[in-house]
């Protein structure tokens, strides 16, 4: 039996584009499909000359061609012209100056809200805030948010620490986004899409912006990223009490904070600022995370090396749960130096397995108590 133009045309249209995550038919990405004799020919229109599904999309199609029975397939790539790249970002996050929704104009500032900041998003906004750097503040974001993603969750992390950019490294990205028409389309690694300012600048070169640029740099992070409803966002935010921390509290007040601090006293006295800001601008405190908890020797013995209770007296303090203590183990550095996280490295070690149990607390038990309804309104 020969295969037919509309059955070639309805096993493709049925092909997920990897990194937009819709069908190549409704993304306008299939130009044109035919049968002549035993293969297939068919036209595909990449959305930007740099869009990385090249590869995948032509494995896909080779498969989807030759399970009709069709001995192979030739394949035609050719690149959206600039209106039908508007027409793709119109589609999918909206037009700019637009007022529909959640789908209004580019920035905050200007308009459009913020997709994951309405009262009908299923996205759950997770801060992960220290009083100070060093404290693992970073690792404990990418382990964490993998440790989601491990869960079947959609899961997206914004560096926020534009001064101190270190999330596309730890989570092992290995390019750059992809601008298409203004739109940004998430890099992708361990089952994590991430934008940060590592992207756009290099990891030598010193970001120095006041209040206005960082607020504005942050709204293009939450409007202009096509973040395409994820399950949680995790927010790796600077260390301390500055102006990002406030931009974060006007762009999204439902967010969770998660207070990271080390075992010592002096630490913990530092963290309670940064939950003392959080309350002060009406976010709420969810779980505290204490790193470097202790190093497990060759003698199987536990060593305190920065001391204890310093987190289990900020959770104390702050009546919120501590959700996980952390042991220093040498492939959580190194994993974060490689872009190769514990928790993918070496998923049965200790402190991957705290990891995972923070995914799961947060997962599970820190469900959100209030709920919101967006068909309410005040007129």
């Amino acid at each position: 039996m020969s295969v037919t133009d509309d059955q070639l045309v309805g096993a493709l249209s049925a092909i997920d584009d990897p990194e937009l995550r819709r069908d190549i038919h409704t993304l306008g990405m299939l130009r044109g499909a035919a049968v002549a004799g035993d293969r297939a020919h068919v036209v595909i229109a990449m959305p930007a000359h740099d869009h990385p599904s090249r590869g995948h999309l032509h494995d896909l199609i080779t498969r989807a061609a030759t399970g009709l029975g069709l001995a192979g397939v030739d394949i035609d790539f050719t690149e959206m012209t600039e209106d039908e790249q508007a027409a793709l970002r119109s589609q999918l996050i909206g037009d700019p100056g637009s007022s529909a929704g959640s789908q209004g104009s580019h920035g905050h500032a200007e308009g459009r809200s913020i997709p994951m900041a309405e009262p009908g998003s299923k996205t759950r906004v997770l801060l992960i805030a220290s009083g100070k750097g060093g404290v693992g503040k970073s690792s404990v974001t990418t382990n964490v948010a993998i440790a989601l993603a491990q869960r079947g969750k959609r899961v997206g992390v914004i560096d926020a620490d534009v001064w101190g950019f270190s999330i596309p490294r730890m989570l092992g990205a290995e390019r750059g986004p992809v601008v298409i028409d203004q739109m940004v389309v998430p890099v992708e690694a361990n089952g994590v899409r991430m934008i940060s300012m590592g992207f756009f600048a290099n990891e030598d070169q010193p970001v120095i912006w006041r209040g206005p640029m960082l607020h504005k740099a942050l709204e293009q992070f939450l409007t202009d990223v096509y973040w395409d409803d994820p399950d949680y966002v995790l927010i790796d935010l600077p260390p301390g009490t500055g102006d990002i921390a406030l931009s974060i509290a006007q762009f999204l007040p439902r967010g969770e904070v998660y207070v990271v601090t080390t075992p010592q006293p002096a630490a913990q006295k530092v963290a309670q600022r940064a939950a003392f800001m959080a309350q002060k601008v009406r976010l709420e405190v969810r779980g505290i995370i204490e790193n470097m908890s202790w190093f497990t020797g060759d003698d199987g013995k536990r060593y305190e090396i920065f001391g204890s209770g310093g987190g289990q007296e900020l959770a104390d303090q702050l009546d919120v749960p501590l959700i996980g203590k952390v042991p220093l183990v040498g492939v959580l550095r190194e994993g974060g130096d490689t872009g190769n996280p514990v928790v993918v490295a070496d998923p049965e070690n200790e402190a991957s397995l705290v990891f995972s149990e923070i995914a799961r607390a947060i997962d599970e038990d820190l469900q959100p108590t209030k709920r919101f309804h967006p068909e309410l309104k005040l007129i």
